[in-house]
């Protein structure tokens, strides 16, 4: 298999695919009872306008989106040249503020000044304190809080790069079996893991996970120094953004033959992840999906040992909205993409996970992962 990604290139989203998204989120803005949106750099950002300036500036950035009036982008004067190249700039307007000004006053001009908004999550506290000190009877919620399904449905082209991006993470994982495990350290296999996702394709690599042994029994654990040795089991979760989308996989092999209790363990996770995959269809609410994948790990006497929830979202961030655990009522939607990936961890043992990517479909779910989940065996 090439090492180089041969996927072809995303046609870009268009300033009308833009517009429709900004105008989706206000909408639901006002369904919810909100004044408006106001969005700082960040993925929110990217995802509404195609602009991607840094996130750790202390000029205040902020799209501000009402079902009342167009959006409107508050801008620094020195950045204003970069935002109005961005693919979704002709359906905004563009409001500059230049050194010396207060940006507050600017942007509460814009602002109902007694109404509440949804404040997109990383907005830095010192902006939303500025705007509260311009309109002090306005009162802001986080955006995961009363629009958490803001990004959860993704069109056709969204799901297109979801399912390039998942053929990487595949691809990916189908080289790293030919490589040596036993005598390297887990973070020389962590730094393949890196490089092959970046050879297929991916811009960012957000985690390249590596636990053997009992290290697989930490499920965010990173990749350290431990030497693989012969008989080790091996978690590898790996992923991260290519052409703007997310992929995230799980699958764990093992150095040599596993024992009986071992392959066990293994098949009881395969059983559970089936299960969740199965559950997958409109109108299911996201905590069923991890009920159903929990109760196989329960009925096998391991419910205790799986400590985390079954998923979460992906899109232009690898985690986000929705989230697949208990208590979770927000019904599936055909569209919706999220991961599930059950796992078992024995402290001082080991562990096993396994994880794919499922999109949501008018019948049911589909799969963006498809390399085996079978366990596999590596040198």
């Amino acid at each position: 298999m090439s090492t180089e990604s041969e996927s072809p290139v995303p046609a870009p989203f268009t300033a009308d695919e833009y517009r429709a998204r900004m105008d989706r989120a206000a909408r639901a803005a006002a369904d919810a009872g909100l004044a408006g949106v106001l969005v700082a750099p960040g993925p929110d950002l990217v995802h509404l306008t195609g602009y991607g300036p840094p996130a750790d500036t202390e000029r205040l950035t902020l799209l501000v989106l009402s079902a009342e009036a167009d959006p409107v982008l508050v801008v620094p004067a020195l950045e204003a040249p970069d935002a109005a190249k961005a693919v979704g700039a002709p359906a905004l307007a563009l409001r500059d503020w230049t050194d010396g000004r207060d940006p507050y006053a600017i942007a509460a001009d814009l602002l109902a000044p007694t109404g509440r908004y949804a404040v997109s999550d990383n907005t830095w506290a010192l902006h939303v304190l500025g705007l509260q000190r311009a309109l002090p009877d306005t009162s802001y919620a986080a955006l995961t809080d009363v629009l958490p399904m803001l990004r959860a449905v993704k069109d056709a082209h969204e799901l297109a790069r979801l399912a390039a991006a998942g053929a990487a993470a595949d691809a990916t994982y189908e080289e790293i079996l030919k490589v040596r495990f036993a005598g390297r350290r887990e973070s020389e296999v962590a730094r393949d893991l890196d490089s092959l996702l970046r050879q297929f394709g991916h811009s960012q690599v957000d985690f390249t996970i590596v636990g053997a042994g009992p290290n697989g029994a930490n499920p965010h654990h990173e990749a350290g120094d431990r030497t693989i040795e012969h008989g080790d089991m091996v978690v590898m979760d790996f992923g991260g953004l290519k052409d703007g989308y997310g992929s995230d996989t799980t699958r764990t092999v093992h150095v040599g033959e596993p024992t009986p209790a071992e392959q066990h363990v293994h098949d009881v996770v395969r059983e559970a992840q089936q299960a969740g995959c199965d559950a997958v269809r409109p109108g299911v609410p996201c905590q069923d999906v991890d009920r159903a994948a929990r109760e196989i790990i329960e009925q096998a006497g391991y419910g205790d040992l799986f400590i985390h929830r079954t998923g979460h979202g992906i899109g232009v961030t690898t985690h986000e909205p929705p989230y697949i655990v208990e208590g979770e009522e927000q019904p599936l939607v055909p569209g919706m993409c999220f991961s599930v990936e059950p796992g078992i961890y024995l402290p001082g043992r080991f562990g096993v996970r396994i994880e794919d990517i499922v999109t949501v479909t008018e019948d049911g779910g589909r799969r963006l992962n498809d390399t085996d989940r079978t366990m596999a065996i590596v040198e």
